[in-house]
């Protein structure tokens, strides 16, 4: 027998796909899908079941249906995208500056879930190629809810690793302005007036929330703190990653600095502003190496650092920075110290630190706080994280709503596969020098 026979010959292909077939189940852990060897065995072999009932059989001269054949390539596309969307890829836009220096606004991201490991479907009826909405409304069932279940993965989170995943407080949104924190738009202007004005609620299961991106700079069993703005771990300073920044005041002589030197070090020229009484930039992000050149322009008279101290401005105020209780004097920029929970640790509940863990214990391990305050203690039951966006002064993080559940964990970027820049016509919109960015987190 031949190479080439041998590789057409139906046994050799029923083989190789039946081997596939089955490591795919052992990762899966659910020995029931074995019953599919009996699909792959009548494909191959067999062939009394016409598993593809859609595509037409045609007749020997007879003349084939372009609609028909485009049907089946759709069917099968269909098939194959959603099974890589579940178990190892998924696209994903960067909807913020949060991330800048290190994901820019418009940047189209492949997210790999293979590195902590792919979810089972918590909720399987979901409309193909979308996420939770579709022509504005849900895009899903609730009819079949499924419990979390995470496959193996190549490895845990680590610190420093760029990681998207579900928004903890994305459980409950408002109709008309579902980016918004519902829970952070409650306590500033109260339920109902917000409901009246934006509402109705939408309740989202924990896999249908949006998803965000930011760095984990906490681990569990970490106690963080954060001082002048840097984030300290287990009393050791956190390591300042490339692209990291901070807010900074600008003061000029008077004149604006040339928007080609500022655009050149990779700012955001639609979040600058020139305050011409100042004069100079109230809030300019800065990396280490972009505050080193915008302090050596001549008309840069002083380069303050932004800090907020408590308490703190509005919008910074007790009721958005976590865990909104007057007993924490904390800011963005002065927080913690915070233990992160650690699935298997038990920490002392009381009357003081409630604020820490009620939201913890109530929506995402559907546990009582009270009875956990009556007790006096309270075990943990998954891991969580503390995140948050390397644009330090201008993301919406783990500072602003608490701790990152391990079931929310999606996956970590892993290619840009483009980038585009708002409000530019093409090709100037295209940032070429990021086209197939790779992105792997070399923690």
């Amino acid at each position: 027998m031949s190479l080439k026979e041998f590789i057409g010959n139906k046994w050799t292909k029923f083989v190789f796909w039946a081997l596939l077939y089955i490591l795919w189940v052992i990762w899966l852990g659910n020995y029931w899908w074995l019953i599919g060897l009996g699909v792959i065995f009548d494909i191959f072999i067999t062939k009394k079941v016409r598993w593809n009932f859609w595509k037409k059989r045609y007749k020997e001269g007879e003349k084939r249906s372009a609609a028909n054949e485009w049907l089946d390539a759709i069917i099968f596309a269909v098939i194959v995208v959603t099974f890589i969307n579940i178990f190892f890829f998924q696209a994903f836009k960067i909807p913020s500056s949060s991330m800048e220096n290190t994901l820019y606004t418009g940047d189209h991201l492949f997210v790999s879930k293979l590195t902590y490991g792919p979810r089972i479907p918590q909720t399987p009826l979901t409309i193909p190629f979308t996420h939770n909405v579709i022509f504005g409304k849900e895009s899903y069932s609730t009819l079949i809810q499924n419990k979390y279940r995470r496959l193996k993965g190549f490895r845990e989170v680590r610190k420093g690793d760029c990681v998207v995943f579900g928004f903890p407080c994305g459980d409950t949104v408002l109709r008309k302005a579902p980016t918004e924190d519902y829970y952070a738009l409650c306590r500033v202007i109260g339920r109902k007036q917000v409901i009246d004005n934006l509402g109705p609620i939408v309740v989202r299961p924990s896999d249908k929330v949006d998803h965000y991106v930011k760095r984990c700079v906490a681990t569990p069993g970490d106690t963080l703190e954060i001082k002048d703005g840097l984030v300290w771990i287990n009393g050791e300073k956190q390591q300042i990653y490339p692209g990291m920044q901070l807010s900074y005041k600008v003061t000029t002589t008077g004149s604006r600095i040339n928007s080609k030197f500022l655009s050149s070090l990779g700012l955001n020229m639609d979040e600058l502003y020139f305050d011409g009484n100042l004069p100079g930039y109230p809030a300019m992000p800065l990396s280490e190496e972009m505050l080193s050149t915008i302090s050596s322009y001549n008309n840069v008279v002083s380069v303050e650092a932004n800090l907020d101290e408590y308490p703190a401005d509005y919008p910074d105020s007790r009721l958005t920075i976590f865990p909104f209780s007057e007993n924490f004097a904390w800011t963005r920029d002065y927080f913690g110290p915070l233990r992160i929970p650690q699935k298997g640790s038990t920490v002392e509940i009381t009357e003081d630190n409630l604020p820490l863990y009620e939201r913890l214990i109530s929506k995402y391990e559907n546990q009582d706080p009270q009875k956990a305050l009556e007790q006096g203690s309270y075990t943990f039951a998954q891991d969580y994280y503390f995140m948050m966006g390397d644009n330090r002064h201008n993301s919406l993080d783990s500072r602003y709503w608490g701790f990152v559940p391990e079931d929310h964990i999606v996956g970590t970027p892993s290619v840009v596969w483009l980038s585009t820049v708002k409000g530019k016509k093409f090709p100037a919109n295209i940032r070429w020098r990021r086209f197939f960015k790779l992105l792997w987190n070399k923690n």
